[in-house]
């Protein structure tokens, strides 16, 4: 595996994630001025993630057509980017809920058509065999941007609202500049062996005709694999969401300490996420998956036992690694599932369709459940969906194991 290519798309990576991790942290608290509701903030949240279903496939698709080009993906990259950090910088300056709302939408949607794209590089620039190493390093760069969000919570946010979320705006747009002077232009991407050809069969298909194949898959494995990404993205966007309306709720801590609650977490994500790359290699991505929930469970019963700062971090550090082995291993083993590499960023888009459907319903029943119950039993609430959950990856590693496929060590 060469390290320059998957550090130019790591750090590729981490300028999309810088602005949708501290998006997550402190829009809910931006919406909790006008809104009282846990479940409607959730669902408000989650529906970025909707614009993300509708747009991301048909952007994934339309990439994949560009993807053989000169520049490659890279053309709808950085308007994307440059577009998207204006509403977003826009947000603290609202003083309504309308305006508010409009800074959201435009945010969500912009950003959504080329979050897809991005992750998709690592398919472009990394051969099949090393994709799940470096993913690792990809969900480690993601994991710093966490850490980058907690300390401009820690450190900025009961300052200056307005600096806090320029920051992250003008760090997206810096740094996928440099990603792209450094990877678009100095490195050559990885050839697909199908494609050194170019015979017009080998062009990549509609998506509609991608659709219709993945759904007509005698041994269902893909689709059970989305609903699986579907569990488990909605139950992390959840815990994420309403995790600092729970610190000034039950924990009794300001909107900048709530906002860093997370900090721990991500760091115990970045030390564990490298190893869990290379230990999935052995124990093969289903596997890894299985156990990571055990973890995450685990952390939301650590949670839920002691409600206090120091046991809630414990808790969060807990969940963290567990998610870390989900989001190593999920999109690499629905690429190891598509019929052809010339469907990848479209496999991308239907990838972002289940976790992104998860993550809009998901803050929206975890916060109807924190209404029904109280926010003292939201981390009992996550531990119900992380049960369903497990059950999900449990089905789908026996119907894997029974088509007797070698999908899961490669």
């Amino acid at each position: 595996m060469k390290a320059g290519p998957v550090v130019w798309v790591v750090l590729a990576v981490f300028a999309q994630e810088s602005v949708w991790n501290f998006y997550d942290s402190q829009v809910p608290a931006q919406l909790r001025q006008y809104l009282t509701s846990a479940g409607l903030i959730g669902l408000i949240m989650g529906m970025d993630n909707l614009l993300g279903v509708l747009v991301q496939p048909w952007m994934g698709n339309v990439s994949d057509r560009r993807a053989g080009g000169r520049r490659g993906r890279w053309p709808l990259i950085l308007a994307g980017a440059a577009v998207a950090a204006v509403p977003f910088a826009l947000i603290p300056w609202t003083n309504s809920l309308p305006l508010l709302l409009v800074c959201i939408v435009g945010f969500a949607l912009t950003a959504n058509a080329f979050k897809g794209i991005t992750e998709t590089l690592v398919s472009d620039y990394v051969d099949p065999g090393h994709r799940s190493k470096a993913q690792g390093f990809i969900k480690a760069g993601v994991s710093l941007t966490i850490v980058v969000s907690s300390l401009i919570s820690l450190l900025v946010v009961d300052r200056s609202l307005e600096l806090a979320f320029a920051i992250p705006a003008v760090l997206m747009v810096i740094l996928f500049a440099v990603s792209w002077a450094f990877l678009g232009r100095r490195h050559s991407r990885y050839v697909r062996p199908e494609r050194r050809e170019t015979a017009p069969e080998a062009e990549s298909p509609a998506l509609v005709t991608v659709v219709k194949e993945l759904i007509r898959d005698p041994s269902g494995s893909r689709l059970l694999l989305m609903a699986g990404v579907f569990c488990f993205a909605g139950m992390w966007s959840a815990l994420r969401t309403l995790l600092t309306p729970y610190g000034t709720e039950v924990l009794g801590l300001t909107r900048g300490a709530a906002g860093g609650l997370s900090l721990p977490g991500a760091i115990a994500f970045l030390i564990g996420v490298v190893p869990i790359a290379y230990a999935s290699t052995r124990l093969g991505q289903f596997r890894a998956i299985r156990y990571g929930l055990v973890v995450f469970l685990a952390g939301l019963l650590v949670g839920y036992a002691a409600p206090n700062t120091a046991m809630t971090v414990i808790a969060l550090a807990l969940c963290s690694i567990g998610y870390a082995a989900f989001a190593v291993n999920a999109l690499v083993a629905l690429w190891n599932l598509a019929p052809s590499d010339h469907v990848l960023g479209t496999y991308t888009g239907l990838y972002t369709v289940a976790s992104a459907s998860g993550m809009a319903l998901g803050p929206a029943l975890l916060g109807v459940a924190v209404d029904l119950t109280g926010w003292r039993h939201m981390f009992l609430d996550a531990a119900v969906f992380a049960a369903v959950t497990l059950f999900v990856f449990g089905r789908l590693t026996d119907r894997h194991r029974t088509n007797s496929t070698d999908l899961e060590a490669s």
